[in-house]
């Protein structure tokens, strides 16, 4: 296998086919790819992966509608099928693996790729799909004794569900490896959470997977006051999300007859509540703070970019302080660390 020909520019024409909708010329392009001899996870990776991530930036810029976004997702998903087709040819050399999303991570791309890429590299692979519940793992341990479990957790509100699969399967002996945008760019929140290993893509996975132990002894605990606060915080998260609603002035702002439904933030305004509070219960169960300053640039971005007044970013501070109130480990982690640094707004202005 080779890896992908560079002048050939697979990608510039896998972009130019999806954005256009022809699905069609999609699956034509990777396919050829394929029986040229190019690489499988490179295929995955460089091509299918690569130009998702640049949906997501045209989605953050307000150049795709979500209607667009989910057209172009399910366009990656046809193409990832051509790829599993394809490995299927590949005999199975090594273990067997579990392949799920947490519960409530709805984005099954991402498992489908990691699952087309371990199969590629021999494993044997069986695919539960997105937002796969607890009691269904359970389930497939005990029927199926898999000799690991690989996870994929897109969204920060997904990664209380993700400890608990990581508690059932090393309370098997089952060692579990990670991945996925809600971990971040290293293993801290992976590991404070228990897992035995964590990658960050789909060569990574490959990697991790190989080094992983036979048996592992069950996750420990977690730290008691901050995984009290955050289960309270997830108890409490609808309510906390409507008071928020009524009392930001975007939300207001979004839905009058005059708003653009492109450019403003009727679309997104949920999204930041949700991604917010997400956040705080993440860096809460993790003990990674970074979690927020990485959400409050998300924010700010966003806002920005659909044309929302600065003083909302600042607004949003003050109600979620007030919203925050009896919540006294919350409060102080936003207090100190939900700011944008000002290095990564110069960034983002040198970038524009």
């Amino acid at each position: 296998m080779r890896r992908l020909d560079e002048r050939r520019n697979p990608l510039r024409d896998y972009d130019a086919a999806f954005t256009s909708g022809d699905a069609e010329t999609v699956t034509s392009i990777v396919e050829g790819l394929l029986v040229d001899g190019a690489e499988p996870v490179a295929v995955l990776t460089d091509v299918v992966a690569a130009a998702q991530r640049e949906v997501g930036r045209r989605w953050q810029r307000g150049e795709f509608t979500v209607a667009q976004e989910h057209a172009a997702t399910a366009t990656a998903v046809s193409a990832t099928r051509v790829v599993a087709n394809h490995v299927r040819q590949v005999p199975v050399t090594r273990g067997s693996v579990l392949v799920a999303c947490a519960e409530r991570e709805w984005h099954a791309l991402p498992a489908m790729m990691i699952e087309c890429a371990l199969r590629a590299h021999g494993w044997d692979t069986t695919l539960l799909g997105a937002s796969t519940n607890p009691l269904r793992l359970n389930q497939y341990l005990n029927d199926l004794g898999p000799d690991a479990v690989a996870v994929s957790c897109s969204v920060l509100g997904s990664l209380p569900t993700c400890r608990r699969f990581i508690e059932a399967t090393t309370a098997s002996g089952t060692p579990i490896l990670v991945g996925g945008p809600a971990f971040g760019g290293d293993d801290l929140r992976a590991v404070a959470l228990g897992a035995t290993a964590w990658a960050r893509d789909a060569h990574g996975a490959i990697v991790a997977m190989d080094g992983l132990p036979a048996v592992v002894a069950p996750a420990a605990p977690l730290p008691g006051e901050r995984t009290a606060e955050q289960a309270a915080l997830e108890s409490d998260h609808r309510r906390l999300v409507a008071r928020l609603r009524e009392r930001w002035t975007l939300v207001a702002a979004a839905t009058t007859p005059d708003a653009d439904c492109l450019n403003s933030v009727i679309d997104v305004a949920d999204d930041v509540l949700h991604q917010t509070l997400h956040a705080v219960e993440a860096a809460l169960l993790t003990g990674d703070d970074r979690v927020l300053p990485e959400t409050a640039w998300w924010i700010d971005d966003l806002l920005r970019s659909r044309g929302a007044e600065p003083r909302m970013m600042d607004e949003l501070v003050e109600i979620l302080s007030a919203a925050m109130r009896d919540y006294p480990v919350a409060a102080s982690l936003l207090a100190t660390h939900f700011v944008v640094p000002a290095e990564w707004r110069r960034e983002a202005t040198v970038d524009e």
